[in-house]
């Protein structure tokens, strides 16, 4: 199967400020090296954003230990919303990012210290340990083990290792998460009643965990390494929108985004099965210390997916140090060390 994405490169969080959010996520999950640090308008998202030009505040920061990023999102031109319900475990869209560890036991404890929701240790249906938490905005978390490290640092947390995903049909979600962007290694497939659902909802579900394991396709894939998704479906219910009646960037989870191999290929894919660009940022945009080519598109909820070209990065913004990646003709990883420049930027606490 030809290979579209490298990796999670983010997952957005809507925040009511990003210099708190970003301060709880880095020094409680090493989220410390800055990628980008941007004020502008969101002049291509006006069809998420009630066809207004909405101003806005991101950070995107990575753990260096490996794993995707989170992009911390606060709107400045207006009053960021909170969803207007309480969600349910299979409500439609994001309901909780994965933390990779690896050190479960060791990562329990911490986040013990610093969370004021922590669950009990938990087991997913394939006999893998795992357990919730949130962050003060009470978004859900999930700590998880795994494999694919880039640069293990003595912390006990890593970086974003998946989602899970409220979904109305699964057979209809994997033809999206399986089928075009090839995230096609089932763990497991259940339908039922789970017991580390009993907190959450005690109703019947079906569960798909999609993992793609690290290859050595795209600049950073050893930085962003495996790609967990766990598709959740709720089937005593009707399922709700997690964002119905909100805007792109309003409070929580806003968007799931993929490191992308080949922008022009990955659209032409998309349209032809169904999953047409709805943005597509066409040559390049910029964010002042990064730059590339975005595009979004929406999975059989509407969940929305963005994918990202990277054309450049900062190694140090101080000195003008930036990776320029845009002419870069061939897929294979980028060496090591010049991954790990990267982390010149990091933010001491």
């Amino acid at each position: 199967m030809t290979q579209f994405i490298s990796g999670i490169q983010q997952v957005g969080v809507g925040v009511q400020d990003v210099r708190s959010a970003w301060a709880w996520y880095r020094k409680t999950l090493g989220f410390n090296v800055p990628i980008f640090d941007d004020e502008s308008q969101a002049k291509l998202m006006t069809r998420y954003t009630a066809n207004t030009v909405e101003s806005r505040h991101a950070v995107m920061a990575l753990n260096m230990a490996g794993g995707g990023g989170l992009e911390i999102w606060q709107f400045t031109s207006r009053q960021p919303q909170a969803c207007a319900f309480v969600p349910r475990l299979g409500d439609l869209g994001i309901l909780a990012i994965k933390i990779k560890t690896p050190q479960i036991e060791a990562a329990h404890q911490h986040l013990k210290t610093a969370s004021t929701v922590v669950s009990a240790m938990l087991t997913m249906p394939n006999g893998a340990p795992y357990f919730r938490f949130s962050d003060p905005a009470r978004n859900a978390f999930e700590m998880v083990t795994d494999a694919s490290w880039f640069r293990p640092n003595g912390r006990p947390t890593g970086g974003v290792a998946g989602v899970s995903i409220g979904v109305s049909n699964i057979n209809e979600s994997m033809k999206f998460y399986r089928d075009v962007l090839g995230i096609d290694q089932v763990v497991f497939d259940e339908t039922g009643y789970f017991d580390d659902f009993g907190s959450l909802s005690n109703e019947k579900f079906r569960r798909v965990l999609l993992q793609k394991n690290l290859q050595p396709r795209g600049a950073f894939s050893k930085l962003l390494g495996n790609i967990q998704i766990e598709l959740i479906q709720a089937l005593d219910y009707e399922p709700r929108k997690v964002f119905e009646n909100r805007l792109w960037g309003d409070l929580g989870f806003i968007h799931l985004c993929f490191d992308a191999l080949d922008m022009d290929e990955l659209k032409k894919r998309c349209a032809e099965t169904g999953f047409g660009f709805t943005i597509d940022s066409a040559d390049s945009f910029d964010m002042g210390q990064a730059a590339g080519r975005f595009a979004y598109v929406e999975d059989p909820d509407g969940t929305l997916i963005e994918f990202v070209e990277t054309h450049k990065v900062p190694i140090l913004k101080k000195l003008g140090l930036y990776l320029n990646l845009k002419n870069r003709t061939h897929q294979r990883p980028l060496p090591d060390w010049m991954v790990r420049m990267l982390a010149l930027g990091s933010v001491k606490d």
